[in-house]
């Protein structure tokens, strides 16, 4: 099973965390088999909202910069093609649109 997880703690200098926000908006319609969860911090504090796919036997990834008001729908798009992909590897991040700008690296399985 995939799972997305989801900074719950890391917010903007004087602004509330925004994490829950981008889990919940991420959770309608994300596709089945793909677990969501929030965790307390992901160590990307400088750079919030940050968010991680990963699933077994697949690479993972590591995004930050996630703006939860604009990104839910290329998030759930990342989860289809994390999914289909072979080993997690995404050959066309193109189809993420801005959210491939925020990749901040990769972890090979």
């Amino acid at each position: 099973m995939d799972c997305i997880t989801i900074c719950a703690t890391c917010a903007a200098p004087g602004q509330a965390p925004e994490g829950a926000a981008l889990a919940e908006a991420v959770r309608d319609g994300l596709r089945e088999g793909c677990v969501l969860r929030l965790v307390d911090c992901l160590n990307v504090c400088h750079s919030p909202v940050a968010l991680s796919i990963r699933g077994a036997g697949k690479m993972a990834y590591l995004f930050a910069g996630v703006d939860p008001a604009a990104q839910a729908a290329e998030i759930r798009k990342l989860a289809d093609l994390y999914a289909e992909a072979a080993g997690g590897d995404i050959t066309d991040a193109r189809p993420l649109g801005a959210l491939r700008h925020c990749l901040i690296g990769r972890i090979p399985a």
